[in-house]
């Protein structure tokens, strides 16, 4: 932890419970009577002060004056005596808003970064989007739902936010909704004009959208991840790269993208467990409301 000092060190308004610092005087900032106590040799300034000086005498708060004793020493025992306990609570204070913000400086950021939080993929809010294929990768950068902003598909069928797909009629199995788009009651039609019956993406799928697999639901495939190295699995200093945190691996994913987006290509942060197999990948079912349940 970085040691941290006092940003306004004139604000200890006391040292040692003697008379206050210079600013304290000027700025009239703490109780007491600096304003009225007399500081000259004024006669009637000096009875004001032995009158004071007596009052605090008979409550026990200073003793006696002494012979000899100048105006000014009574003024110092009147300060002392008024308000002995300012500047400890003022310093305790300072020193736990201190200690507070070194801890806030000192503690690490979050180490993950938003690795492995839910996201649902842009195209998801199209109507006309049937869902993903088990056999693909889909890469989602400049995604503002991810702190990382990369939302990735990482072999996953179906739709995230239909888990048991629905029929080209968009008829749902028993005990679960036809496809929806996120956050609304709007039909997934698979239309690419919603004022056109006919116009289907897909004339043979028509509003045909596949259940989940249940090993490769959208828990385990689909999330916010980061690049963790380029085609090569290595990570040049000119490019940005991402450390993976506890329970994800950094597994190469994309080979090819296309011309212009070599910078999307690379290893990306997986759950760990969840590397795509494609002798057994989905092999054990498809999500089902009743007796495989995956929301």
């Amino acid at each position: 932890m970085a040691t941290l000092t006092d940003p306004r060190p004139e604000r200890a308004v006391y040292r040692d419970g003697g008379r206050s610092t210079r600013r304290d005087r000027d700025d009239r900032d703490v109780t007491g009577t600096l304003a009225t106590v007399p500081t000259t040799g004024h006669a009637n300034g000096g009875h004001r002060a032995r009158r004071r000086r007596d009052e605090a005498a008979s409550d026990g708060r200073v003793a006696p004056t002494r012979a000899g004793e100048s105006n000014e020493d009574m003024l110092d025992a009147l300060l002392r005596a008024q308000v002995p306990s300012r500047p400890t609570m003022t310093r305790a204070i300072l020193t736990g808003l201190l200690l507070g913000t070194g801890l806030v400086l000192a503690s690490p950021g979050c180490a993950d970064e938003g690795v492995g939080d839910p996201c649902t993929p842009e195209q998801e809010y199209d109507p006309s989007f049937l869902g993903f294929d088990e056999k693909e990768v889909n890469v989602e950068s400049k995604s503002f739902q991810c702190r990382t902003r990369v939302c990735l598909v990482n072999h996953f069928r179906g739709r995230t936010s239909c888990p048991y797909g629905q029929s080209a009629d968009q008829t749902a199995p028993s005990g679960a909704q036809p496809c929806k788009i996120p956050g609304t009651q709007d039909a997934v039609t698979g239309l690419t004009n919603q004022n056109d019956p006919a116009s289907f993406r897909d004339s043979r799928r028509k509003s045909l959208v596949p259940a989940q697999c249940v090993d490769r639901n959208k828990d385990r495939a689909v999330y916010c991840s980061c690049r963790c190295a380029d085609i090569n699995g290595e990570r040049p200093g000119d490019q940005v790269f991402c450390d993976c945190p506890d329970g994800f691996t950094c597994e190469p994913l994309v080979t090819s993208i296309g011309k212009g987006n070599e910078g999307l290509t690379g290893s990306y942060c997986i759950k760990s467990g969840t590397a795509f197999n494609r002798d057994s990948a989905c092999n054990q079912g498809d999500c089902d409301p009743v007796t495989k349940k995956c929301d």
